[in-house]
This record gives C-alpha cells, structure tokens and sequence, in this order.
C-alpha cells in the first residue's frame, strides 16, 4: 500500500474528483488519474522487491493496468478509488489503534520550573539534576520523579489507567507523567529526565510500536499464498473465459484486509492495555500472551504486599507479651527496615508507650540491638541469636508458632530470650480474584516460585490453591522450574525484584510489577505492570486473546469473502464495477471489525466518595489491631482461674466505639454504590449477613462483660467470653478480608 500518509489524503481526494469529473468531461480524466495510482502502487511494488519482499500489491497493479488495458475505464478509476481510501482507512485505523500509545508519546513533558532561592526559571527537562526543586503548575505533567514538597492532587490516569484524581501527602514518592490535578507544588527531584518512570514508559511504547508482531508475519505469508492463489485462478479464467472475467477476479482479489487486519487489531489490544496501565512491549508479545498455558508466580511483592505485619506476640515463660512488644518496638524505632516499621505499628495500634533506644547497633545478620530503659535488647532472627550465643527455644509454643509463621523476630532483654515476634506478609486483596480470572481465562496450571520459607511459601500456596509451590528458590532455581514449565506449554512469569529478572527473562513472556518493582524486572520483562495490581495480568491475557481472535475473524473473512467474490466473478456474475465497490465494503467491514479490539467489558467504576473508601481501608488496619489484642486476651484467659474484667471491658468500649460505627458508615457511604458497580440481585447481601452476625456476637459479648462482677469471671463466664472473643475475630477477620476483595474490584486499595 502507499506508504506516505500525505500522499495517501491527497491522492484520495484526487480520485474522488476525478471520478465525479468524468461523469462529465469524458474516461479520459479516469485514465488519467487510474495511471496516477498504477505508478505510486508500482513504486511500492519496487520498494519491496528491492528489500527481498513480493507484496500483495502486485494483484493491486495488474488490476489497474488491466482495466486500461481492456478500457474498463470506470472500473479503473473505482479500482484507484479503492486503493486510494484502503491507504487512508489504513492511516485511519492505525491512527485510532495508536491513540493510548500517541497520547503517551505526545505528553512528555519538556520544560520543568526549576527554584532556586525565590527565583523559578525554566530549564529543560534533561537539565533536570536529583536534588532541584522543582515548581509544578496545575495541569503540568510532572517531568521527573521525585518526592512532594506539600499535599498534592494528582491524575495518575496516562500511568495507571485510574481516572479519578488522587491525593498525595508530604514527602511522598511521585513518578514522572502523572498530571498536577490540584493547584501548584514544590517537587524534590530524585532522579534524572532519563532515569524517571515517564521516559522508561516512552522506552517501552516506541519498542512497542517497532516490532513486527509474529501473526502480522503469518499474514503476510498468507498474503504471498493469496497472491499465488488468485494469479492461477486468473489464468484459468482467461483461458477458459475472456478478459474482462480474469479482471474481474482481480479486482475482487485486492486483499487489503488480510494485510491490514493483523496489525490494526494488535496495535489496538497494545493500546487498549496501554489504557489500563499495562505496557505491553510489541504485537508479537501480545500475540504470545495470547497463548499462555502456565502462569508462574514469585510471592513476596507479587502475590502479597510486601509489607510485613505482626500477627502475634509470643511470650515465653516468665514474660509478658505486652512488655516483649513493647521492648522490640522501642529499639526497632531506630530502624527503616519494613519488618521495623510493622512492630513499631503493632506497638502503637496495642497502645504501648514506647521509649527512646540508646547505643543502637545494626547487627550483621539481620539484627538490631541496643539499650532500652537500661535494659539490653536483641531483635533479630533465629540465626542471629544462634552467633549471638543466645539460641531460641526448639520445643514449645513459641517454637512451634515460630516454625508455623511466615516470619518470626526473636526477642531478647539483657541476654535471656524472651519471646517471639510472629509475622506476615498479607495476602493482596486481588490475588484472589486474579488467580480466578486467570483460571476462567483458559490457564491451565498456577506454581508458585519462592525465595522463601517452605512452610511460609506452602501457607499462600495452600490458601490461593496454586498447583504447585516451589520454595528456597535461588534466582538460578527460579531459570530451572521457568524451563521444565516451558516443556509442557507457554509460560507467563510474574515479579517483581532485581532476583526475578532472569526469571522473566526466561519465561515466553515476563511480567514486571513496574509500579513499585526493580527497574531490572522492568527491563527483562515483556510487559510491565504501571498500577501495582496483579489482576491487571488477567486483563492483559484477556485483551491479548481478543486481539488475536478479532484478527484471525478478520484474515479469514476477508480472505473468505474476496475468495467467494473471486468464484462469483470468474463465472461471470460479478463485472468489473461491481467488483471494485464489492471489494471496497469488505475493506470497510474487516477494518471496522479489527477496530472492536479497543471496546469490549468496561473496567469497572470506581466509586464516587474516594474519601470514604480512604476510611474503610483506614479503619481495616486499626480493626486488625483491635483484632490482635483481642486474640492476645483470649490466648490468655484460663477458664480455671478468675479473671480481671478491666482488659475485657477496655476492648468491649473499643468494639463499641469503632467496630459498630464502622459497619453503619459503611452500608450508608460505600455499599450502596459499591453494589451498583458490581450488578446483580444484592450482590453484597452476604457482607450485610455478616454484619448483623458480628452485631448479634458483639451484643452478647457486652451482655456478659456488663454482668461480669469487679473481682472477676467465673470459669464458665471467662469460658464463654473466650468463646465470643474467638468468634467475632473469625467472622470480622473474614469479613474485612472480603469487604477488601469486593472494594478492590473498583478500586486501588493502598494495603490495609
């Protein structure tokens, strides 16, 4: 086809008045302007024998020249116009299909207001060095990555596909592309133009847009067999017929949707992905993604959130758990470590008052040790305290718990181990529904390729229903269980570190996490992930198999349709004229139909009132909380011994004062619109069940705590309100778990 997209408009417009003119002045206009069109389709022709390609566009020539041949003058001007408007429905179509891609492109920012002092100068984004200050006006786009200087409104939408403005805080991480929603703030750069997130992202488009996908090479193979195709059935016309019958079939022959159909509709599945903030790097990834038998999983950062959390608090004998916490958090204080930060929040949320550590000392190994309130402490793991001479317990509760938990931070004070910190790493809450709607996507198998624990990488694997879980995996291990996948169909792999990258490398195709991930993983991968959200593989996998659907429907109507039109017109029922527009509507249709790859399922909605949903995922983590001391009390009630009512009755005016109102604020800001996103017949009809039963729990738990006498329980009250404990922690925990599910389906959940 012609290859300038000028000369395409042009010579469309050229065509169309020619055609119109020589209803009055004459075939001689036609003629003219048919050769016109022979010459520029002839150039291309040459263009491609000259790079070792025979193009389809030969059917294309001999069409035009036979029709002046043989003075079918209005078939040869409707045979131009037909090759005319194919160009420009191309340049049309490719330029829809591109449209995420072109607006990526054409949003880079040039310019950035650099401060200095009370001076704002503009400089251009290269200049841009880690450590300026920069001024972002509302409506920029912001040109490198850095951290806000001042709460900031942003519309991340280019990047993640979220279309809702966020709001960011002081000294939060911003990636270059995003849009200032909000009025102007200062931004502290932390990278250069060309290490930013938004040059990574252009990268990754303009490779996206160069390579030639493996099915538009399968298209043109069956070009080359079309073409052989139709010059015999010519021939046979001709000798066994007239000419006008072989020009006939020529003319119905030109298949511009086969050569057209392949790439428009995968360039539309890398741009409606684009839209979703999935960069998908070229057709032929797309093409492959299409095709996945085996998804393989890395765990941490991937299938959980990162973030680890204290699940519990196991005190050894003579110690109390409160004051291990307490100990361990005052000294983690000093630390930036994420497992640091969960029991300094563990701490906070058990209403602890934590002191100041002196003489902190990171200890090789991964440790911490200093003096708390005199007192010695050593946090760290069982290897630690194995160099340290000071080994944990192998038997009993703590031990047992310990071996059982995802993670576990002994804890000693003044060189005697008191107790374990055990910890987690949740679950996201899409994982879940991903792994489902990988399933229903046609994945046959789901393995999980961990670095960590047995025992921590078994727990997900059992509770996610993998098929598989390999544990203690070194990078090399991971390239191994990636290859004997391989063996039995294509493979998707999934990380998200600087380990996972010769894994995805590996893979038939890789997917980084790029919102959070190693930029190594972002490099080795063949898709990368802009929105930290691994249900976005599903909606990858899913428009990659309606791209490659829509444009196999596309090759063989268009080559079903120009085959039977060539039948017709080789037995004489089908003229020249006629077969020209004939061929022009198949155009039209095929074009049209590899354009539907950028409709299809809508993503859902999400939800009006975002600060009502920043509460709920708030007040989860606070819940979990009161959830945490609730097992505690429960863990130390003895049903032979009285019991102190003052912990009792302290976490009775906690569920009162945030469980009950967090429930009636939610059925009242969030459900109702949350079912309406989600359709059908009361679809959160068992969330409300499961609020009246934590309602129904939760009034007998304060029924018993009223009439619980000043000097304490009786065993069969302390039996019962351990009962109720145990109870209201399984269905809230359970309840908080699906209520984040159900909220993730429209919504970016921060982790809870």
């Amino acid at each position: 086809m012609i290859s300038s997209s000028a000369l395409r408009r042009v010579l469309l417009m050229l065509v169309l008045v020619v055609l119109a003119a020589g209803f009055v002045a004459g075939p001689l206009p036609w003629m003219i302007a048919a050769a016109l069109v022979a010459v520029v389709v002839a150039a291309d022709v040459v263009r491609g024998l000259w790079r070792g390609a025979l193009g389809v566009d030969v059917i294309a020539l001999l069409a035009i020249l036979g029709a002046l041949a043989l003075g079918e003058h209005l078939a040869s001007i409707i045979i131009a116009v037909m090759i005319a408007s194919g160009g420009a429905l191309e340049e049309f179509a490719d330029a829809r299909a591109r449209q995420e891609l072109a607006a990526l492109l054409g949003r880079t920012p040039r310019l950035a207001h650099r401060r200095t002092g009370d001076t704002v100068a503009d400089v251009a984004v290269a200049a841009v060095q880690p450590g300026d200050i920069l001024l972002v006006k509302p409506g920029e786009t912001v040109p490198v990555d850095g951290t806000l200087e001042e709460p900031a409104t942003l519309d991340e939408s280019a990047l993640t596909g979220e279309p809702m403005p966020v709001p960011r805080a002081i000294d939060e991480p911003v990636r270059s592309g995003v849009v200032n929603a909000g009025g102007p703030f200062g931004l502290v750069a932390t990278q250069t133009a060309e290490r930013s997130t938004y040059a990574a992202v252009v990268r990754l488009v303009q490779a996206a847009e160069a390579e030639q996908p493996a099915m538009v090479r399968l298209a043109d193979r069956w070009a080359l067999g079309f073409l052989g195709a139709t010059l015999a059935v010519c021939a046979v016309t001709w000798l066994l017929a007239d000419a006008p019958r072989a020009l006939a079939v020529l003319v119905v022959a030109t298949p511009c949707p086969l050569i057209l159909a392949a790439p428009v509709a995968l360039i539309c599945g890398i741009s409606r992905a684009a839209r979703r903030g999935i960069i998908v790097k070229g057709g032929g990834v797309l093409e492959r993604l299409a095709r996945i038998h085996t998804v393989l999983f890395d765990k941490t950062g991937t299938l959980t959130s990162g973030t680890p959390r204290i699940t519990g608090v196991e005190p050894l004998e003579g110690q109390d758990a409160r004051t291990v916490l307490r100990f361990a958090a005052s000294l983690e204080q000093a630390s930036q470590h994420a497992v640091a930060g969960a029991i300094v929040a563990a701490a906070h949320g058990a209403g602890l008052t934590l002191s100041l550590p002196l003489a902190v000392e990171e200890v090789p190994g991964g440790g911490l040790a200093g003096l708390v309130d005199g007192v010695r402490v050593l946090v760290g793991s069982a290897g630690l305290f194995d160099a340290a001479g000071q080994p944990p317990p192998v038997t009993g509760s703590a031990a047992r718990l310990a071996t059982a938990a995802a993670s576990v931070s002994w804890v000693a004070l003044d060189g005697q181990v008191a107790g374990a910190l055990l910890l987690a790493d949740r679950v996201r809450p899409e994982t879940p529904r991903a792994l489902r709607a990988l399933r229903a996507a046609g994945v046959r198998r789901l393995v999980m390729v961990s670095g960590d624990r047995p025992a921590s990488a078994e727990a997900v694997g059992t509770l996610l229903g993998f098929d598989a879980v390999y544990a203690a995996l070194s990078p090399a291990g991971k390239i191994e269980r990636v290859a004997a996948e391989r063996a039995a169909g294509p493979t998707l792999m999934i990380g998200d570190g600087i380990n996972d990258a010769p894994a995805l490398a590996a893979a038939d195709v890789g997917v980084a996490m790029g919102a959070r991930g190693a930029a190594a993983a972002a490099e080795a991968a063949d898709v990368v992930l802009l929105v930290d959200r691994i249900d976005r593989v599903a909606e990858a996998m899913a428009i990659a198999r309606r791209a490659r659907t829509i444009a196999l429907q596309s090759i063989v109507a268009g080559m079903g349709l120009s085959g039977i039109a060539m039948l017709v017109a080789a037995l004489g029922y089908l003229p020249p004229v006629a077969g020209a527009l004939l061929q022009e509507a198949i155009d039209v249709a095929v074009i049209l139909n590899a354009l539907r790859v950028l409709t299809g399922e809508a993503a859902p909605t999400p939800l009006p009132d975002r600060k009502a949903v920043g509460r709920v995922v708030e007040e989860h983590a606070r819940l979990r909380a009161l959830l945490e001391r609730m097992r505690h009390l429960a863990d130390r009630m003895e049903p032979q011994a009285t019991q102190p009512v003052a912990d009792l009755r302290s976490l009775q005016d906690d569920l009162d004062r945030l469980l009950l109102p967090h429930q009636a604020a939610e059925e009242v800001a969030v459900f109702p619109d949350l079912a309406l996103r989600l359709g059908g017949r009361d679809p959160l009809g068992p969330m409300n069940r499961m609020h009246d039963e934590i309602v129904q729990l939760a009034a007998r738990l304060d029924a018993l705590v009223e009439g619980l006498a000043e000097a304490g329980a009786s065993p069969g009250e302390t039996r019962e309100a351990r009962r109720l404990l145990y109870a209201l922690d399984a269905v809230i925990g359970l309840h908080l778990t699906a209520e984040e599910e159900l909220l993730s389906h429209v919504e970016d959940l921060p982790q809870a």
